[in-house]
C-alpha cells in the first residue's frame, strides 16, 4: 500500500478505514491544516431545525406574553406589542446563540455536530449570537442555500462549518492534527 503524502489524505485514508466507504469525502481541512470530518447533511439539517423549533416556540411564548400584556390594560398600545413581537423575533434567537459559547446549541447537542470556525476549529465565542439569527431567522433562505449547495456539490464555504465531533476526535487521537 503506497503512503500517503499529505495529512489530508493520511485523514481520508484514516475515515475509509474507521467509518467505512465513502467517509473519506466528507474529511476536510481547517484553514490551518488540521483535518476534520463534515458532519452529515442530514444532521445540519436536524440541528437547524431543533434550533428554529426552539426559537419558535420562544417567540410564540413572548408574542404570547405581549398579546396579555396588551389585552389585560397594562398600557401596551398594539403597534408596541406589534413592533416587540418583531423585535423578539431577533432578540430570542440572540440570546439562543448565547449558548452557543462552545458551539452547541440544542440541535448540536442531540445531533452529535458543532459548529465551528472555519480557520482553526474554535468555537465561535460571542458570534454564536449572530449564527443562530442566521440560522433561524433566514432559515429558509437557508435552507434553498444548502439544498442548492448538496446538489451542485459547491460545499459550504465562509467562516463557519459544521463538523461530526465524535469522529474529528478520532482523527484527532490519531495523531492526524
Amino acid at each position: 500500500m503506497e503512503r500517503p503524502s499529505t495529512r489530508l489524505e493520511a485523514a481520508k485514508a484514516y475515515a475509509e478505514h474507521a467509518w467505512g466507504p465513502g467517509t473519506s469525502r466528507r474529511v476536510a481541512t481547517f484553514t490551518d491544516g488540521t483535518p476534520y470530518l463534515r458532519a452529515g447533511l442530514v444532521g445540519q439539517v436536524l440541528a437547524w431545525l431543533i434550533d428554529a423549533v426552539v426559537c419558535l416556540f420562544g417567540v410564540g411564548v413572548c408574542v404570547v406574553a405581549l398579546a396579555l400584556l396588551h389585552d389585560g390594560g397594562q398600557g401596551l398600545s398594539i403597534d408596541a406589542v406589534a413592533v416587540l413581537a418583531l423585535a423578539a423575533c431577533f432578540v430570542v434567537p440572540m440570546l439562543y446563540g448565547l449558548c452557543y459559547r462552545n458551539g452547541r446549541a440544542l440541535g448540536g447537542v442531540l445531533t452529535g455536530t458543532r459548529l465551528v470556525r472555519v480557520a482553526d476549529g474554535g468555537r465561535l465565542g460571542l458570534t454564536g449570537c449572530w449564527a443562530m439569527v442566521v440560522r433561524t431567522v433566514f432559515l429558509p433562505i437557508l435552507l434553498a442555500i444548502v439544498v442548492l449547495s448538496a446538489a451542485t456539490g459547491l460545499g459550504m464555504a465562509g467562516s463557519r462549518t459544521s463538523i461530526d465531533r465524535a469522529a474529528t476526535r478520532q482523527l484527532r487521537d490519531a495523531g492526524l492534527r
